[in-house]
């Protein structure tokens, strides 16, 4: 009557003078979970073989591409070369983000403690910052999985600086035994799109692809932890990220 098709069974013998006497069972219906167990193996194929479709499938023909124009500019001048090759390099840029979102988002099995210094100095050096400035409030080591973690610093670096301009400033700090925090001086994120934020797709500048924020949360999800926006010290963006396994 209620539909259920899997059981999980537990048989436990009681024993009464060194005989067993007696089986005493639980039994109880797993077939919701049998369900979604299945249905996350299925999304999770799903999802690498789009992955691998990125990957190959579009990339080699973008590279062929993209090789073919670097050669067309070398033997000719035309107007039109340069739009072409802004829309390759676009191209290859939504591939990134688009991979690094599918296979980002997957639990992490195997964290490491990470000093929250070294990761941000890192991931700081790799983004083109101009005349802005890095400040790390706290010493402090987070537990997750370094190679993702640079994907979620390099982003929120990169979002600073394309809303907050060259100049903006930029702090990373501990918030009380629960997480730590990413803000900047830039203009802030109005309230009524906080949520929206975290969208693929959406963007506020004419050349975002709209994953950066996106791939930031699915990352902080993988590791078990929330991520939110609020307001800044200096009415910046500032994201909190909370449910994090510290080390002082």
């Amino acid at each position: 009557e209620t539909g259920a098709r899997f059981w999980q069974t537990v048989l436990t013998p009681v024993i009464t003078n060194g005989e067993v006497t007696q089986i005493i069972g639980i039994t109880r219906n797993v077939t919701e979970r049998v369900k979604q167990e299945r249905q996350l193996r299925s999304q999770k194929e799903q999802l690498d073989e789009f992955a691998s479709v990125v990957s190959h499938d579009l990339r080699n023909p973008l590279t062929v591409a993209q090789g073919r124009t670097e050669l067309l500019a070398n033997d000719c001048n035309s107007e039109h070369l340069a739009p072409i090759v802004e829309s390759l390099d676009r191209m290859e840029e939504i591939i990134s983000d688009t991979l690094t979102l599918a296979r980002q988002g997957q639990v992490v099995s195997d964290p490491e403690p990470i000093a929250l210094v070294n990761i941000v100095g890192k991931c700081w050096k790799n983004v083109r910052t101009d005349e802005a400035t890095i400040e790390i409030a706290d010493k402090v080591t987070i537990t997750g999985d370094r190679s993702r973690l640079q994907h979620v610093f390099e982003n929120l670096f990169r979002n600073a600086l394309e809303h907050g301009g060259p100049a903006v400033t930029v702090r990373v700090g501990q918030i009380d035994d629960s997480g730590f925090y990413v803000e900047d001086t830039g203009p802030g994120i109005p309230e009524e799109t906080r949520e929206d934020v975290f969208d693929p797709g959406h963007t506020s500048a004419s050349d975002g692809t709209g994953f950066g924020l996106t791939i930031v949360k699915r990352i902080a999800e993988a590791h078990g932890w929330q991520v939110a926006v609020v307001d800044g010290v200096d009415d910046g963006a500032r994201f909190e990220f909370t449910d994090v396994n510290l080390d002082q």
